[in-house]
């Protein structure tokens, strides 16, 4: 967490004072949130998405954001308490459709059975 920058005055959906910008950094990228209000929600047209090299990190990631208040999705997806949509996506399934064709195409099946993606399931897939 960076900066956080007060409203100097009221605004539509705060007041003087309230929390109006914040600076922040996810995953070594820098990023601003700003205090719209409660008309405008989170969804998943956005999302971080973090790229493990193994189980033990896919897992790492996946229940800091799921066992802090978040919720499991599918595909490799999940929300943290906030609302804001994860990608915990290991690079053994980027790596499958990349290569496209079979290996992909098996891949994607087998990932659209997981919630949280079993890399050891995928890379069996990858093999055919």
């Amino acid at each position: 967490m960076g900066a956080v920058h007060r409203a100097p005055s009221d605004f539509p959906a705060g007041k003087a004072g309230d929390a109006l910008v914040a600076d922040f950094t996810v995953a070594g990228i820098p990023c601003i949130g700003l205090n719209g209000g409660p008309m405008f929600k989170h969804s998943e047209a956005f999302s971080f998405q973090i790229a493990t090299d193994n189980q033990e990190e896919t897992d790492r990631y996946w229940n800091a954001i799921v066992g802090n208040g978040g919720k499991e999705s599918d595909c490799g997806w999940c929300k943290d308490k906030w609302g804001i949509s994860w990608q915990i996506t290991p690079r053994t399934l980027t790596e499958a459709m990349a290569a496209g064709g079979d290996e992909a195409k098996r891949a994607v099946e087998a990932m659209m059975t997981m919630q949280k993606i079993d890399v050891a399931a995928i890379d069996k897939a990858r093999a055919g």
